[in-house]
């Protein structure tokens, strides 16, 4: 199984978006999987079901700083690809959707509400965050492609 198919998977087993996505990358960053899914957890539905920055993209920003983060005494410099990493992360995915906030990719769907759980259910729009979740799995591949194993901390 790809390593998006493995996020997507996790996610359609009740898991969120931003725990879905850290959870595939676990093992490569050194952390448990339970460990994982506990740091994304909160930022699950746009942090906290706010519906603000798309969890999947939070995610996709923790595996980029523990790849690439600046750490006690390194260079500045690390944190100058690291911020480079991310803008070209949330640049991907904008220029893919449009936007990276939640609330919009849901089409307005406002999730803290019974009716905003009953649009969100009858229109299945849990597909389209099956789908920003693979891509977000697929552009992360993408920017860490040339990161060696080295890089990752220990």
């Amino acid at each position: 199984m790809s390593r998006s198919e493995t996020a997507v998977s996790k996610f359609k087993e009740g898991y969120n978006c931003a725990q879905s996505v850290l959870f595939c990358y676990a093992e490569d960053l050194n952390i448990s999987k339970d460990h994982a899914l506990r740091i994304a957890n909160g930022f699950g539905a746009g942090m906290g079901r706010k519906q603000e920055v798309c969890g999947a993209i939070s995610s996709g920003i923790l595996v980029l700083n523990h790849i690439y983060g600046r750490g006690e005494n390194e260079e500045k410099d690390k944190q100058d690809l690291l911020y480079s990493k991310v803008r070209d992360l949330i640049d991907g995915f904008e220029k893919k959707y449009g936007t990276i906030n939640c609330k919009k990719f849901l089409d307005d769907c406002e999730l803290r509400t019974p009716e905003g759980k009953e649009q969100f259910s009858s229109n299945n729009l849990v597909e389209n965050c099956y789908e920003y979740v693979e891509y977000m799995v697929t552009l992360l591949d993408e920017l860490t492609a040339s990161a060696s194993h080295t890089m990752i901390a220990d």
